[in-house]
């Protein structure tokens, strides 16, 4: 066993590989003033930050919602290339359906290129991983349901399982709380000592829903993320591994407070355009559908100033040079603490609360996060800007595999020197 081991390190060794395992975990709405600001009580990562290197602030994709962002994590491309354009699939006669399944993905994912290198990949409460190419899955399926989450979990009676012997017999496991999902990742390093593991953890997108970006539900999450970040890096350390294990700690959008909330299709359809012309919203931005290109700019130009202060359109051009979502015509971007929803009917704006992402990327408050530690790893570094799609050609450098097909680049100052 000890040959195996020693000839596989050399192996990656030979590759230029920096470590023999990364693990990935993404905090849901994780903004860099959590590890920049002390005033948040986030002592494992500012701690994490201080000992690697750190992002001022990390460029997500458009729209900058959790789905697509995560896709771009596990691909290093932006939504256009690999397919998944929100959390929802755009259907007007089946709301609901949202993308949830490895096969939605149409582009290669360092699942598929670890896994290929003959190393081991899992992925914990992960959007769009159901039948990834993993050992280890238990997929995030949106609202379809605990039955659902349990028939694509991997391998067969994983549920079971955490259930015994995670949870004490537990009847039921609370994903929604961080520790929990952290416990399930410190199963599965002990158990399988993944050469890659991506690891979702989304109370704090809840609560600044519900609160925005301050609140104390909003302090008690990002609490109980820091908490999770320590569980699993004590499961490293715990797994003999902390030696050759580069610990990522990442997420997908920012938070802007909201104060008003705007239906752009009730526009439409007072201008006798809708369904015909259609807005699909995600969250702080809307995206226009259409069956006549010449309708797009009518409506939205005859639209007092008032109306006009709530979004910025987002034309063509823009959204393919970020790579978005191929189908529209166009998008609009919310201002003045605006979000967006599909109604048709009643008040275009009314009184909105809490907080919302899914914003065009380019300012500070909706930028994630981004902490990187390990061997091969700068102490104490900064990296003032990079984009999500930079993460996935960092993993596979770090690995020592190939992944051509990413787009992103390695960020400056990662590596020691």
């Amino acid at each position: 066993m000890k040959k195996v081991l020693f000839f596989a390190a050399l192996a990656l060794i030979g590759r230029g590989s920096f470590a023999q395992h990364v693990i990935l975990v993404t905090i849901d709405g994780f903004r860099p003033d959590y590890y920049l600001d002390t005033t948040w009580h986030a002592y494992t990562l500012q701690e994490l930050a201080r000992n690697g290197v750190h992002a001022e602030g990390v460029n997500s994709v458009f729209p900058s919602i959790t789905y697509p962002s995560h896709t771009t994590v596990v691909t290093g491309v932006q939504p256009s290339t690999h397919g998944v354009y929100y959390n929802d699939v755009f259907d007007p006669s089946a709301r609901g359906r949202i993308y949830w399944n490895d096969s939605s993905i149409h582009a290669p994912t360092l699942w598929g290129a670890v896994t290929k290198a003959g190393m081991r990949a899992d992925a914990l409460l992960w959007p769009v991983s159901a039948e990834a190419p993993v050992r280890y899955d238990l997929p995030d399926v949106g609202s379809m349901g605990e039955a659902v989450r349990e028939k694509y979990a991997r391998p067969a009676g994983f549920v079971d399982t955490l259930r015994k012997f995670v949870f004490d017999g537990a009847a039921r496991i609370e994903y929604g709380h961080d520790q929990n999902v952290a416990k399930i990742a410190a199963y599965v390093i002990a158990h399988d000592k993944p050469n890659y593991l991506t690891v979702h953890l989304f109370s704090v997108d809840h609560f600044s829903h519900e609160q925005g970006r301050h609140g104390d539900h909003v302090a008690a999450a990002i609490r109980d993320a820091d908490s999770a970040v320590a569980i699993i890096s004590d499961a490293i350390k715990a797994a003999g591994i902390g030696d050759s294990t580069v610990l990522i700690v990442t997420g997908d959008h920012g938070f802007l407070d909201v104060t008003h909330h705007v239906n752009p299709n009730v526009w439409l359809a007072d201008a006798g355009l809708f369904p015909k012309a259609r807005f699909n919203s995600a969250g702080g931005s809307a995206w226009l559908y259409l069956q006549d290109t010449a309708d797009k700019a009518k409506v939205l130009q005859a639209l007092p100033d008032s109306a006009r202060a709530y979004f910025r359109i987002i034309d063509r051009p823009q959204m393919d040079a970020i790579g978005a979502n191929p189908e529209c015509a166009l998008a609009l971007s919310g201002l003045n603490g605006a979000s967006f929803g599909n109604q048709d009917k009643g008040p275009a704006i009314t009184p909105g609360k809490g907080g919302a992402h899914g914003y065009f990327p380019d300012f500070h408050e909706i930028q994630t996060g981004f902490i990187i530690a390990g061997p091969g790893i700068a102490r104490g570094g900064t990296i003032h800007a990079m984009n999500l799609r930079d993460i996935a050609p960092t993993v596979a450098r770090i690995l020592g595999i190939d992944f051509p097909s990413a787009q992103g680049h390695i960020p400056n100052g990662v590596f020691a020197q």
